[in-house]
């Protein structure tokens, strides 16, 4: 465990209903109520001066369905029953704070649980209310927000209004249809001096406008895109590979699954956002393009949250030898995703308290397309983007 601070950290999730803030807020409440299972949290046994604790951590968050989070677990079927009667029972109280949503944005997901605002400027505004609200009812020394809404589909990153702070504002007061309501949540947080973290592949506060607000106000951001299964793996193979000079020929990649996450990457837009986050990893690890690289996303609701991922990797090596490489990962999606949002939460809030604002490079191990500070390329090798976490945090 980290060093005990004492001090109440709120996490503000985009989301709240969805399956991963559900299980992270389930495990987390199990780990309060006398649960010394620690296992999954990747710095559980790390000590760093100032990080929050575990226990330490208080949720709330927006969500278009306003259902409580007992019954949207129940929904979800990560957690058993007898997960939510055992130490999670508080999910029974807890509902969402109504959201924005765009249907444009994010075809397939929609609820009745929406602020009612007349224009963006006016949403971002109940936005920062009830980040403010947040904080001042749980008694909370800090407020990280963290993206776990549906993907949205991507927007036209050559707007104008999107590239520069000043045009971003002109974009709120005249309700900009390129700035989605990802962007939204990311601004509200930026201009409030609230941590921002981007879980999803939906383009956030990496558009240089929010990059720049959060250089200027000096607020750490990271992103994006939750880096939990099938690319993981790629990440720690692909240089592997590499130091063995064994040449990828082609990669085939395919994905089913039948949680909320896979209904809304059943919208072709919403895919395409997922996609242009996985597809980059391998060519920047190997230093070539993998011209055979296939990456399929395929809804299937009898799996649920069991997400299963196949990988064939067609490799040549010695004297032109061909072989082939087989990966079969079945995985609880929520359950490798949820512990990384509880320490990228941890992270940032530790960030804010030692004044590293702007991009945190540092958690690129959590992410598929992580930001970076100074428009270099990102690091993607799993074990160089962990040294670079752990020197950061001044960790052996």
């Amino acid at each position: 465990m980290s060093m005990q601070t004492g001090r109440r950290v709120g996490v503000a999730f985009v989301g709240m209903g969805g399956a991963v803030a559900t299980t992270a807020i389930a495990g987390i409440e199990m780990i309060k109520s006398g649960s010394n299972r620690l296992d999954g949290l990747p710095l559980a046994g790390v000590s760093v001066a100032g990080m929050a604790d575990y226990k330490d951590l208080v949720f709330g968050g927006w969500d278009l369905n306003g259902d409580d989070l007992a019954s949207a677990a129940a929904g979800h079927g990560v957690l058993t029953r007898q997960d939510i009667e055992n130490g999670a029972q508080v999910l029974k109280g807890i509902t969402p704070w109504p959201a924005v949503g765009s249907a444009k944005f994010c075809k397939n997901i929609d609820g009745q649980n929406r602020i009612v605002a007349k224009d963006h400027r006016e949403a971002v505004s109940v936005i920062a209310n009830d980040l403010r609200r947040f904080q001042k009812e749980s008694n909370l020394d800090e407020v990280v927000v963290v993206n776990l809404a549906s993907t949205e589909r991507w927007p036209d990153l050559t707007d104008p209004t999107l590239n520069s702070a000043e045009a971003f504002e002109r974009g709120l007061d005249s309700s900009d249809e390129s700035i989605s309501p990802a962007m939204l949540y990311a601004y509200a947080a930026i201009k409030s001096g609230i941590p921002y973290a981007n879980f999803t592949p939906s383009v956030a506060a990496d558009v240089p406008a929010l990059l720049e607000l959060a250089r200027e106000l000096n607020v750490p951001v990271a992103g994006k895109d939750g880096k939990t299964g099938q690319t993981m793996m790629k990440t720690v193979l692909a240089p592997a590979l590499k130091a063995r000079a064994l040449h990828v020929d082609g990669w085939f990649s395919t994905n089913i699954l039948g949680n909320r996450d896979g209904l809304a990457l059943n919208d072709p837009s919403s895919l395409q956002s997922k996609l242009n986050t996985k597809g980059t990893v391998l060519d920047s690890i190997l230093g070539y393009p993998v011209e055979d690289h296939l990456v399929h996303i395929h809804y299937y609701r009898p799996r649920g949250d069991d997400k299963e991922a196949w990988d064939n990797i067609d490799v040549t090596g010695f004297m032109g030898q061909r072989m082939q490489i087989k990966v079969n990962f079945l995985c609880k999606d929520s359950i490798l995703a949820a512990p990384l949002v509880i320490e990228i939460a941890r992270v940032l809030d530790l960030a804010k308290k030692r004044g590293d604002g702007g991009v945190q490079e540092q958690l690129s191990t959590f992410f598929k397309a992580p930001m970076v500070k100074n428009g270099h390329g990102p690091e993607h090798a799993f074990g160089k983007q962990e040294r670079m976490l752990h020197d950061w945090l001044g960790v052996n």
